[in-house]
């Protein structure tokens, strides 16, 4: 008689949350076209055309059942690292360099992302898979079974990972390794082994920074030079203001000058390249001022925030490890992306989940949300539960 009192759970909250977004991005990257060299380039109206496109992809991986995407893990990982594989070895003439790094695959008619967006929810999925396996073959726990654990995930990690930063790409780089760290703490693993590992990653953090300060050139051993000179003028953007720090620069001052209301829309006065793209945050920032930044910030709280409650709410392993892995991401794009435009972290080319202008962006964060949805809808809820969670 219970299942007579069971619902369907979803998250028509989380669904209203992407569209405001929707809107907030096409009139923010309109407003930032005033700043390309040849307008109009109609960037508002593309970024349209991917929302389409992301909400018809959104609408395939929605319909399938995690037991479905669980079994495809393997063959999307695959498939993903042959791709990195394909662009690593591609000519210029359809792979180009842009900014030190091959990144793009040149598609006729349009560009595409080298599926990087994309397979941060390939390694998402997969890297669930590994440890609800593991996790379903070692029931009693142990130091033993859990170092197994790792040594199966940081496997997983490395080959994509490598093939990351070859390109170089050290912004998506981070972006694996978060997921990766964000899984690990839902794992179940020791938290002797979670404190050791906290350990390690602030040994390494703190011998990095100490080379930069006493010999910043052994830096190159795994840092192009353009990724050196983005620390440089990360940490003085005004002294390399005419040359690598004047994006930075500029963008402090575009923001600085929104003062507390902004300037209005379509007001922006300081010119800021690829103020569409990776700093949309910086026209929200000086057209609509600290108001209007803080609410996109608090928008972006909220969104967490149904996530982490569609995740409580589920019973499902597997699904709650693909919840971690989407927070893991979205938190770190969010944080990485405003603090970079602001000056307080370095500059990655990581773009603002659903705000910035880009196809590759789009799609990898909609099909990212589509599987929270997933969740949200095959979570059942009981008329009368007791879960404190219920309520969230």
């Amino acid at each position: 008689m219970r299942d007579a009192y069971r619902k369907n759970y979803f998250d028509t909250n989380l669904l209203f949350i992407i569209f405001l977004f929707m809107i907030i991005s096409c009139f923010s990257i309109y407003s930032s076209e005033k700043y390309l060299p040849d307008p109009p380039n109609h960037y508002a109206f593309k970024q349209v055309r991917w929302y389409f496109i992301g909400i018809v992809l959104s609408a395939c991986v929605y319909v399938l059942d995690f037991e479905q995407i669980k079994k495809i893990s393997l063959f999307s990982y695959v498939s993903g690292i042959l791709i990195l594989i394909a662009l690593h070895f591609a000519p210029e003439s359809i792979a180009h360099k842009i900014k030190g790094a091959k990144s793009w695959f040149s598609v006729p008619g349009f560009w595409l992302y080298s599926a990087f967006r994309v397979y941060e929810n390939i390694f998402n999925i997969f890297l669930a898979k590994i440890i609800v396996d593991h996790n379903k073959k070692y029931v009693d726990r142990s130091l033993k079974t859990d170092f197994r654990l790792i040594f199966k995930v940081f496997s997983a990690t490395s080959i994509p990972l490598g093939l990351i930063l070859l390109q170089p790409d050290a912004g998506t780089g981070m972006v694996i390794m978060v997921i990766l760290i964000g899984m690990l703490f839902l794992s179940g693993i020791h938290w002797k082994i979670v404190g050791l590992l906290g350990v390690l990653g602030s040994s390494i953090l703190g011998v990095l920074v100490l080379i930069y300060t006493k010999a910043p050139d052994l830096l190159l051993l795994f840092l192009d030079k353009y990724q050196l000179e983005r620390i440089h003028s990360w940490l003085d953007p005004f002294q390399y203001k005419g040359d690598i720090g004047y994006q930075l620069s500029q963008s402090i001052l575009a923001i600085g000058s929104g003062t507390m209301y902004g300037k209005g829309y379509y007001s922006g006065q300081v010119y800021i390249p690829e103020a569409h793209s990776d700093f949309i945050f910086t026209t929200i920032g000086e057209e609509y001022g600290f108001l209007g930044g803080s609410v996109v910030i608090t928008l972006y709280f909220i969104l967490i925030y149904r996530i982490v409650a569609i995740a409580l709410l589920n019973k499902g392993s597997y699904e709650n490890l693909i919840a971690a892995g989407v927070v893991s991401m979205l938190t770190f794009h969010i944080f990485e992306n405003i603090g970079m435009v602001m000056g307080l972290v370095p500059i990655t080319g990581i773009p603002l989940p659903l705000l910035s202008y880009g196809g590759s962006s789009i799609l990898g964060t909609l099909i990212a949300l589509s599987l929270i949805l997933n969740i949200s809808a095959k979570t059942k809820k009981y008329m009368f539960e007791q879960d404190s969670t219920r309520d969230l």
